[in-house]
């Protein structure tokens, strides 16, 4: 019943950043994610990844890096997005 709990935790956390990720890719714009958050939630949850994969939990090292690459995804985005200007601004009013 445990392993089920940790299983639907997982799935859930992890999944929680599709929405997220679909929003920026449809809006082209992640302006309103923290970028120093997201810095530090790919690193959290890298540590994680590898923690998993240090004592072989295949749940933990499976659910982390899923999660890892939905927030890379989006951090990339946020990152290659955020250096192109918004419609309707000059690049010089942008600062």
């Amino acid at each position: 019943m445990l392993q089920w709990i940790g299983i639907t935790a997982a799935c859930c956390t992890t999944a929680s950043f599709l929405p997220q990720l679909i929003r920026v890719w449809k809006r082209k714009s992640a302006r309103d994610i923290s970028l120093a958050m997201f810095l530090l939630f790919v690193f959290g949850t890298a540590c994680w990844f590898v923690y998993g994969m240090g004592i072989g939990s295949v749940q933990v090292a499976t659910a982390n890096g899923i999660t890892l690459a939905l927030a890379l995804t989006i951090l990339v985005l946020k990152l290659r997005y955020d250096r192109q200007p918004e419609a309707g601004r000059t690049p010089a009013a942008i600062k």
